[in-house]
């Protein structure tokens, strides 16, 4: 059995979890997430924690127990705290709004970029060079920040566009006549 897979995932106050022959369903303050599991992992709860199993002999099935008691471990911490990740557009003119569904971002292209926010993920602008991207879902918080971040990454010689908030770009010495 995998390192990871024998620690048990720990439920905190106010989140449950329902265990199906196919998946797994954790509740919680913020929303619910579902997971469906691969063939041969099983997942027994005991009180207040999860445990995962893998119920087979089939090659690399201990990495994918790892995998999936890391998912739950994610899915628990979502649903009862959420993940958030900051954007900043570094560039003159740059900039960045929310408007209804959808986020408007300016980014030195001769055409406005309109993203439409994908469901279950709230976005918001405290500033203009600012992006926060809020959801109880890593995967996909993270998804949304590589496809934003997609549109303009940042370039070696001025470090011009969109990164992730301390984000250390490495930048390159000018071509020298």
């Amino acid at each position: 059995m995998s390192r990871v897979a024998k620690m048990p995932v720990n439920l905190p106050q106010g989140v449950s979890a329902t265990i199906a022959a196919d998946g797994v369903t954790v509740k919680g303050a913020k929303g619910s997430l579902s997971l469906k599991l691969k063939d041969g992992i099983k997942v027994v709860q005991n009180d207040k924690s999860l445990a995962v199993e893998a119920t087979g002999s089939a090659e690399g099935l201990v990495a994918i127990a790892g995998a999936t008691r890391a998912n739950l471990a994610n899915m628990v911490d979502g649903v009862s705290k959420g993940y958030e990740k900051k954007l900043e557009l570094v560039g003159v003119g740059y900039r960045a709004a929310v408007a209804g569904k959808s986020l408007n971002l300016t980014l030195g292209f001769s055409h406005a970029i309109n993203y439409p926010i994908p469901e279950g993920i709230a976005i918001e602008t405290p500033s203009q060079t600012e992006i926060v991207i809020k959801g109880i879902d890593l995967q996909r918080v993270g998804q949304t920040a590589a496809e934003i971040r997609r549109f303009r990454p940042p370039e070696p010689y001025k470090g011009k566009g969109v990164k992730y908030s301390g984000e250390q770009i490495s930048l390159k010495e000018a071509k020298k006549k």
